[in-house]
């Protein structure tokens, strides 16, 4: 049976994270991509993650490059590519920039791998994947976004924290964008089973959510060089997974909703069911009026965000 062929674009510390966790698993040969001015650099790191494979014992084939030919007829190709924010940086200040890189890759990727599942990390995120989408014209089930996935395993890290349990035990989901506007769902939260609202005290769990919002500037803060990159690979290596072994995970990412929650048209986080073919199916659950009115705060503040990135690559 042959290999998956994975592409990851952008050699930095998100991408590189995430051909080390996805080589560790034995997902598929990789293709690190990055842009022609870093020369080397992708090779370099290819090979010295080709170096580990005896020790660690995977067998993945890695390559780096700067050529997108070698990453043609890829299954899935994710996208990392662009600026990193900085601190004080919103997400936001990154769009105008990241949109144009956003636009450069996915012409490249339509012409040489025409058949492939985006998995779309770079921020802001649901601006990003839909300008991917929209540039690709790929099935909205072939094109999504990583968000879900890291928010929700930032707010099961904090819960696991304050109640002192494995965070295996901890199961949870978020909706929305990715960021400031994102939207805990406390009734699809539990430990063990047993429903958060009756461990945690409604206060402390909203500021255990306001740390999850503000999980990746606490980072960049922290970092003050950079921004996280361990878990965003980790996060994103899981949906690879998921595709490359058909796993139908039903977990949280941005996929392009129209009549589902009522969105119209844009890519939010939602939970989905995972697996070959993409965003098999999206699945709707009910929402309280609270739930329901931040649903559709984030769901306004990605159509704003959409809105100011189509003016600026028009200008």
């Amino acid at each position: 049976m042959a290999r998956a062929k994975i592409t990851i674009i952008g050699a930095g510390n998100v991408g590189a994270t995430t051909a080390h966790w996805c080589a560790a698993a034995e997902l598929g040969d990789i293709v690190l991509l990055d842009i022609p001015a870093t020369e080397d650099m992708p090779k370099g790191k290819a090979l010295d993650l080709m170096e580990a494979s005896p020790i660690v014992g995977f067998d993945s084939n890695i390559v780096g490059t700067t050529d997108y030919a070698d990453t043609k007829d890829s299954d899935v190709v994710v996208i990392t590519a662009g600026i990193p924010r900085k601190p004080g940086m919103s997400r936001d200040d990154l769009l105008s920039t990241n949109a144009k890189i956003m636009t450069a890759v996915c012409e490249q990727v339509k012409s040489t791998s025409p058949n492939a599942m985006i998995i779309v990390v770079s921020n802001p995120l649901d601006a990003m994947v839909q300008q991917a989408h929209k540039v690709t014209g790929f099935p909205a089930a072939r094109v999504m976004g990583q968000a879900g996935v890291l928010d929700t395993a930032r707010y099961r890290t904090f819960l696991a924290m304050e109640l002192g349990v494995s965070v295996e035990d901890v199961s949870a989901l978020l909706l929305g964008g990715h960021g400031d506007t994102m939207v805990p769902v406390p009734s699809c939260t539990s430990v063990g089973g047993i429903p958060v609202t009756q461990l945690i005290a409604a206060e402390r769990l909203e500021e255990i959510v306001q740390r999850t919002r503000d999980g990746g500037a606490e980072i960049v803060k922290l970092l003050k060089t950079g921004s996280a990159y361990y878990a965003p690979a980790a996060a994103t290596a899981q949906m690879v997974e998921a595709i490359v072994r058909d796993k139908k995970r039903l977990i949280p990412c941005a996929a392009y909703c129209d009549q589902e929650y009522g969105v119209g048209g844009y890519y939010v986080g939602v939970p989905v069911v995972l697996g070959a073919a993409g965003v098999e199916r999206i699945v709707e659950i009910d929402l309280t009026d609270a739930e329901k009115a931040g649903f559709q705060k984030s769901v306004d503040a990605v159509k704003g965000l959409v809105a100011t990135m189509g003016q600026l690559l028009a200008s």
